[in-house]
């Protein structure tokens, strides 16, 4: 199956704002300058408190809105999938009234909150069940950096409870489409950080697929530099090391948000950056698809955004398609006019030791700067295409031989 190629949808008017001036004519031009550029899907953002501002209360108009921009981008040949839980946006929170301050209740844990959370999943899925061009839902939008640290404020949570509430939530989403593609998805943080509560095995085993997002800020493009191998192959060792937890050899993953953050990819180097990015997850097996962050650039007008979430876009404020839109254009444009020939198994694996597997205490070793990540980068860096297996499982002949696997290195041997 050709890998599907689409945005993360960022409003030119208002970013994420606009539910609360719903403008269909204006998504509508965002939509065209979105299909313009050959995509064929978008992951949108209902915001959780505008949506459900009482626990009790999911107004009907903002889920008609919703629905109307679904089926405006069904007329422009876009699917659609909609993140739940918002939640976590570009460094700001949306929760709401009713989970804080003089209601503070755990988003994860609290009985009445997670009924809640679970009817509002259920309801929007209802409200799209019988859209064609209806994807599923994600869960919510890294949703899991409310787990602890580095979160100011968190509702701590372990892996058993952080499992148990993503069990939930996606049988509400199941309930409200029943065999739409449902998902969650969150930050690195399940990859790399050693105690952290969402982890590897769930990322790799609930849903419909694995989500991996790739940001090169989080200490990659610092140690490589922007053109580095470990940068521009970054996303690719995320979905590679998503299978290394991955229960089905040919598990589905969606590189689900991937961009090039400024100054760490200098504004010249963004095109080229989205090329060598793309090109480098499109050789991994059983990609699902590439959804690149983001659509439209957020506009100067609105403060207080980290310096680099106002450049993103692969087209301006003014809907202007800008180099990286271009280049994302071109690859969109490959994948429409054939299929090309499926990637070839990576028949040689690193190990990664992470301790026991399912909390995975060291996971640190995967990450920028630890010894699995860096034996990854100079394997790719000498043209070895590596795969990742987990320690308990390097010798393992059925589990290597369902993956193609035929040699296992340790990350010594690498280096």
């Amino acid at each position: 199956m050709t890998p599907r190629l689409g945005v993360n949808y960022t409003p030119s008017q208002g970013w994420f704002h606009h539910w609360l001036d719903f403008d269909l004519d204006a998504v509508r031009a965002d939509l065209d300058s979105i299909a313009g550029l050959g995509l064929d899907h978008i992951r949108v953002f209902p915001l959780w408190p505008l949506f459900q501002p009482n626990r009790a209360l999911i107004r009907p108009r903002a889920v008609e809105q919703l629905v109307a921009l679904v089926d405006a981008a069904a007329e422009r040949g876009l699917d659609v999938n909609v993140d739940g839980l918002q939640g976590h946006l570009s460094s700001f929170d949306f929760l709401p009234a009713w989970t804080g301050t003089w209601h503070r209740r755990n988003i994860f844990t609290d009985a009445d909150v997670v009924a809640a959370e679970a009817e509002y999943l259920r309801t929007l899925a209802a409200a799209l069940a019988d859209r064609p061009n209806f994807l599923g839902m994600t869960v919510g939008n890294e949703i899991n950096q409310f787990s602890g640290p580095p979160h100011p404020d968190p509702d701590r949570i372990g892996p058993v409870q952080a499992e148990a509430w993503l069990r939930l939530m996606l049988d509400a989403c199941e309930r409200g489409a029943p065999g739409k593609l449902h998902l969650h998805a969150e930050y690195d943080a399940a990859w790399y950080q050693d105690d952290h509560a969402f982890t590897p095995g769930q990322a790799a085993r609930l849903g419909f697929a694995t989500a991996v997002h790739s940001w090169v800020f989080n200490g990659t493009a610092q140690r490589h530099g922007h053109a580095g191998v470990a940068t521009e192959h970054h996303a690719a060792y995320l979905i590679e090391l998503s299978k290394a937890w991955a229960t089905d050899a040919h598990r589905p993953v969606w590189l689900q948000e991937v961009g090039a953050p400024a100054p760490l990819i200098p504004p010249d180097h963004a095109a080229a950056f989205a090329s060598a990015t793309i090109a480098n997850a499109l050789d991994c097996t059983d990609l699902w698809g590439i959804t690149w962050w983001c659509s439209h650039d957020v506009a100067r007008s609105l403060a207080d955004f980290p310096e680099l979430e106002y450049t993103l876009g692969l087209l301006g404020n003014d809907r202007r398609v800008k180099p990286a839109g271009a280049a994302v254009a071109r690859v969109a444009e490959e994948l429409r006019s054939g299929p090309a020939p499926a990637p070839l198994p990576r028949t040689t694996a690193l190990v990664v030791d992470v301790g026991e597997p399912e909390t995975a205490p060291r996971r640190a070793t995967c990450a920028p700067g630890g010894e699995v990540f860096e034996a990854w980068a100079a394997l790719t860096a000498r043209g070895v295409r590596p795969a990742l297996v987990l320690a308990d499982r390097a010798q393992d002949p059925a589990h290597l031989a369902a993956r193609g696997i035929t040699e296992v290195v340790t990350a010594a041997e690498a280096r």
